[in-house]
């Protein structure tokens, strides 16, 4: 490849990095979330991305109800399978005392279970949220902003990076000045201390969960509306969103963007002169690298 060819790529390389990495921030936020509350690994969050996606598609596809009714009714599905989940299973086992072990076993048996109830309900084939083949409107950028060079982006994806920002200044937001972001910086710092001291953490904990599901339902959502939907595609979201997480910092949600964002990037240029499959043993190189020379990530928490 000559000088001017990757040139020419150059944008569309940043602008693929940073679809991904706002993909992967939003799975990152809800994770880190939850986990920076309860401290334990949830697994089953991950197919609460393919539940959103799959609601949007039932109600949005099947049903032909308005895109934001369906779009809305399948975050706060998302959101309220994440509360009961909490109330039926990660709850007790919490109260119980349970090791980190239990709970992570306990969640990858959500993630199975709900995957499994997915493909009956819709099947194992592969599903699109758009009504219209070829429907989404696509926008060139570069030679606007004063590069020589163009890449091109769609409509979808331009929703996915404004949503990305727009959700990590809402939870910034919402950790930072409200009364509720308070009261989860002091269960994440000592659950115990937090009831002594009369916080209801049960009601507080059930919001986060609702939150970091809705979260997690609405990356699903984007995804199925940019690339299309499978009852097992939350694997492969949450694995993304995890590594971001710890590379980000664990637990911290600022971390965890600029995690989403370092992980975007090293991908899309990692795979500039090789085969896009190395895309995911590039992710996994990038976590390595990160669990041997700085295991608790650029923010550490």
């Amino acid at each position: 490849m000559g000088y001017s060819e990757e040139v020419e790529i150059l944008p569309q390389l940043i602008l693929n990095s940073l679809i991904a990495g706002a993909i992967y921030a939003l799975v990152a936020l809800g994770f880190n979330l939850i986990y920076g509350t309860v401290k334990f690994f949830d697994l089953g969050y991950g197919a609460l991305a393919a539940v959103g996606g799959y609601v949007t598609f039932f109600l949005y596809k099947q049903l032909g109800f308005n895109l934001y009714f369906s779009v809305l009714a399948a975050v706060l599905t998302a959101g309220l399978i994440g509360v009961i989940l909490n109330w039926l299973i990660y709850g007790p086992l919490r109260r119980r005392r349970a090791s980190s072990m239990v709970l992570l076993v306990a969640s990858l048996g959500v993630l199975t279970a709900l995957q499994a109830v997915i493909a009956i309900l819709f099947t194992s084939q592969f599903q699109t949220l758009s009504r219209a083949a070829g429907a989404q409107k696509v926008f060139e950028v570069g030679p606007s902003i004063g590069l020589g060079a163009s890449g091109v982006i769609t409509g979808v994806q331009l929703v996915i990076i404004l949503v990305g920002a727009v959700i990590m200044g809402g939870l910034a937001f919402l950790l930072r000045y409200t009364r509720f972001g308070r009261a989860v910086r002091a269960i994440s710092d000592d659950e115990e201390v937090a009831k002594i001291v009369g916080l209801n953490t049960s009601k507080i904990v059930a919001g986060v969960f609702f939150i970091g599901s809705a979260v997690a339902g609405l990356a699903g959502i984007l995804v199925g509306f940019d690339t299309g939907l499978e009852p097992t595609m939350g694997l492969s979201l949450l694995l993304k969103g995890v590594i971001a997480a710890i590379v980000g910092g664990v637990g911290n949600v600022y971390g965890g963007v600029l995690g989403a964002l370092l992980l975007g990037f090293v991908e899309n240029f990692g795979i500039w002169q090789i085969s896009g499959e190395w895309k995911d043993a590039i992710a996994f190189g990038l976590l390595l690298v990160f669990l041997l020379f700085r295991p608790r990530g650029i923010l550490q928490k």
